[in-house]
């Protein structure tokens, strides 16, 4: 008797193209003897299949349970549809349909590719661009979706038969792989020496190299139009190894890179890129030489080497092999693996000469301009910046910085979500219109939401400066594109002077733009993050430092009841004058002296704040404080880290933000605080209006210490310690088990603050949560936007 024969139509959604998904259908068809066929289309992907309902029904199970590795299925649709006969599967052309499909972002070299790379038998031997469905760009070259080898900056490379044959092979690894290429085929590398810098440098070797403009030549390679693809890695290898600075054009942009051990090179990269103290960040070509430079746990090892290869800050090794330069007085490294097989070859393979392994890996730029991604503005911007370019001729479409996180008490916090992470998306408690939020003006990103999910944008950065208003407005363009999301309503920050926000007003076209406070978006960003329902409520803290509140004051150092409709200030820090507006973030000897002021201290000349602030300005400043002239009032809890980390000494002048208090933290670790750790005052009013924390008798107790010669280490445990205690007692006196305790804002990256913070409220039986998906400070504040702007 012949068992009955169906025939289903599936349609996957989510982030199913460029990962292989084709490929796995195919044969998993196979293997189930199931005739039909599978096709992109601009919803997903659909897949018809027909056969037996016992197999139709074990190939559906696989595709929810045993999906490939980079996919992310957001839903699975089956239907009925009449049998048709006929026997084999086959893949069909990409469709046009209505709906959506999601982008995957770029993904790290995997394990296969980067075998093949060093295996001199295989024909993809030291091949720069090699990569299969598994491994290599994808967001950074993709002009439109469906994810197709004509909607990708690879249109411009056309495959040789050999390609051809294996993206065409179901049974290859390279099926459908659309950035596949080979010596033959693929984008091709150009070594160029700049024109403006010609220097001569002498370096740890004993010779020197001198940069001249001109082409350096190559030989045919495999053939008389493709030049050889190690010439141009030599030179550059023999740059960096002579202590020469190098562009290197990667996935999602330029990079300047010099040898990190080369104190005279970094120093070098730093005047050049007008970095201050900044700390760059570091490659290295695996795992081992990882370990050998920070400290690294079993989560941290897993960010290092997986897909997604972010920046990841851990603790530098006292014997670590860097220069000081790399990041001064700064006790972490931000350290990432080489994440394309450009970057391996920098490195070498077995057999080449010997080269830097450990490379400051930098974005190249001047601080506070966008990444640069395009050839045409490489030329100009990067012609005084690096010694040489090493470049290539894949166009980048889209450019995407590193991602940056950091691992606090076994977890993964995001600093800056972008390569590897965006454009993936965030599922949303509440059922959103289309909508387009535009973040702040630090650490800018961007989001759109429809329905259940939200995507929001690589890191943009800073809005002060009109290249970034311009990638901006290029970035939300491309995300409307990528996600077939045309927003129906805006939202923004709503400070009255940000730039993110006046770009809203003048891109609304007639449509409604919602604004929402700072510090609340913070808080929404958190419960959205942990899937918080509409109604559910927190008690949060939100610490950092600038945010324009109600009232007209700058606020950061808030304690809210919040859901995502609203919030209620139930405290915050007391008040004190901000005089000269960002020229007190950038001296936080100010700050401290505002401080004191505040808190009827004299300005004694033995307080290291004090003396750190010239005669002249102290006048000028205690006028401003005494008039409130050029004085905006702030509750910044950012703020006063800075100027507790200025009285006791450690630092006075910034050339980053919170340089004060992360090099104040690190000297605080490991430290006993001890019982004498500091308590603030917090002032109950008879009123509705808001509780008052006033540290001014933490800044007694420290200038106790510093008069006693506590050093700034231990005077920086009690001090973390006690702003620990402030927010338990907070909990205790506002809170309750059932309501869950948010941590957001910027102040929350402080690894010793957030972990003694977490413990010491879970210990009293508290649920807490905090960030791990995306950013704790003003890059994950478009999420909390959204979510805000939805709810009301």
């Amino acid at each position: 008797m012949n068992t009955p024969r169906i025939r289903r139509r599936i349609l996957v959604r989510g982030v199913v193209q460029g990962v292989g998904f084709r490929p796995f259908v195919y044969t998993t068809a196979a293997e189930l003897h199931l005739s039909g066929e599978v096709c992109n289309d601009s919803s997903g992907v659909i897949v018809e299949i027909e056969g037996t309902p016992t197999d139709a029904d074990a190939f559906t199970e696989r595709l929810r349970l045993r999906p490939p590795p980079l996919a992310v299925i957001e839903s699975i649709d089956e239907t009925g549809i009449p049998v048709r006969g006929g026997t084999g599967f086959r893949i069909g052309d990409t469709t046009r349909g209505g709906g959506r499909t999601l982008a995957s972002p770029d993904v790290a070299l995997c394990a296969d590719c980067a075998a093949e790379l060093r295996d001199p038998a295989d024909r993809r031997y030291r091949h720069p661009f090699i990569n299969c469905t598994n491994c290599g760009p994808r967001f950074t070259i993709i002009a439109a979706l469906p994810y197709d080898r004509p909607q990708t900056s690879m249109a411009d490379f056309p495959m040789c038969a050999e390609c051809a044959r294996e993206y065409a092979d179901p049974a290859n690894r390279r099926f459908h792989a659309q950035p596949i290429a080979c010596h033959a085929c693929g984008p091709t590398l150009t070594f160029t020496t700049t024109q403006s810098v010609t220097t001569t440098r002498s370096v740890t070797t004993t010779r020197s190299v001198t940069t001249t403009p001109s082409f350096t030549t190559t030989q045919p390679f495999p053939g008389p139009d493709r030049p050889d693809p190690d010439m141009p890695i030599q030179n550059a290898r023999e740059l960096l190894r002579r202590g020469g600075i190098l562009a290197v054009k990667g996935i999602g942009g330029y990079h300047l890179a010099c040898d990190a051990a080369n104190e005279q090179a970094v120093t070098e990269l730093r005047r050049r890129t007008r970095r201050g103290d900044k700390p760059f960040a570091v490659m290295v070509p695996d795992l081992a030489t990882a370990q050998s430079i920070v400290e690294v746990d079993a989560t941290a090892a897993a960010l290092l080497t997986g897909p997604a290869r972010p920046i990841v800050l851990l603790p530098r090794r006292a014997a670590a092999p860097t220069a000081d330069a790399v990041a001064p007085r700064n006790p972490d490294l931000g350290v990432m693996i080489a994440y394309t097989p450009l970057h391996v070859l920098l490195f070498g393979l077995p057999g080449d000469p010997p080269g830097p392994q450990v490379l400051v890996m930098t974005s190249g730029n001047l601080g506070g301009e966008p990444i640069c991604y395009a050839d045409a503005d490489a030329d100009s911007r990067l012609s005084g910046l690096a010694d040489a370019v090493l470049s290539h001729n894949r166009r980048i479409l889209v450019p995407c910085d590193d991602s940056v996180v950091r691992v606090i008490d076994g977890f993964e916090m995001p600093l800056r979500r972008s390569r590897g992470y965006a454009p993936l998306p965030l599922a949303l408690p509440i059922p959103a219109p289309p909508t387009l939020a535009v973040g702040a003006d630090l650490k800018n990103t961007c989001a759109v939401a429809d329905g259940r999910y939200a995507w929001l944008s690589q890191h943009i950065g800073d809005m002060d400066d009109l290249a970034t208003l311009q990638a901006f407005t290029a970035t939300e363009k491309h995300l409307e594109q990528l996600t077939a999301v045309h927003p129906e309503q805006l939202t923004a920050d709503a400070h009255p002077r940000y730039r993110s926000s006046a770009w809203a007003a003048q891109h609304a076209e007639g449509r409604p733009v919602h604004l929402v406070q700072h510090h609340h978006a913070h808080l929404a960003a958190v419960m959205g993050e942990h899937g918080l329902d509409a109604d559910a409520t927190v008690l949060g803290f939100a610490f950092d430092g600038t945010g324009f509140g109600p009232d007209g004051a700058i606020w950061g150092g808030e304690v809210l009841a919040a859901g995502y409709k609203g919030f209620h200030r139930l405290a915050h820090l007391r008040y004190v004058p901000l005089a000269g507006g960002d020229t007190s973030v950038r001296r936080p000897y100010r700050m401290a002296l505002a401080h004191l002021y505040a808190a009827g201290i004299p300005w004694s000349e033995d307080l290291p704040a004090v003396q750190a602030c010239p005669p002249q300005e102290r006048d000028v400043l205690a006028h401003q404080l005494e008039t409130g002239f050029g004085c905006v009032p702030t509750s910044s809890m950012g703020r006063l880290f800075d100027a507790v980390a200025s009285l006791c000494g450690v630092r006075h002048v910034v050339d980053y933000e919170a340089q004060a208090a992360i090099e104040w933290e690190g000297l605080a670790r490991g430290i006993d605080p001890g019982t004498a750790g500091y308590r603030f005052g917090i002032t109950e009013p008879e009123t509705d209006e808001p509780a008052v924390i006033d540290p001014a008798p933490v800044l007694a107790a420290v200038i106790t210490d510093i008069r006693a010669g506590r050093s700034p280490a231990v005077i920086g445990a009690r001090f973390h310690a006690g702003v620990s205690r402030l927010v338990l007692d907070i909990a205790l006196h506002h809170g309750d088990p059932a309501t869950p305790v948010a941590l957001s804002g910027g102040v929350f990256q402080n690894a010793l603050l957030l972990t003694t913070v977490v413990h010491l409220l879970r210990d009293n039986g508290f649920h807490v949560i905090t960030h791990h998906r995306v950013p704790p400070n003003d890059g994950g504040l478009a999420f909390g936007q959204l979510l805000a702007t939805v709810a009301r």
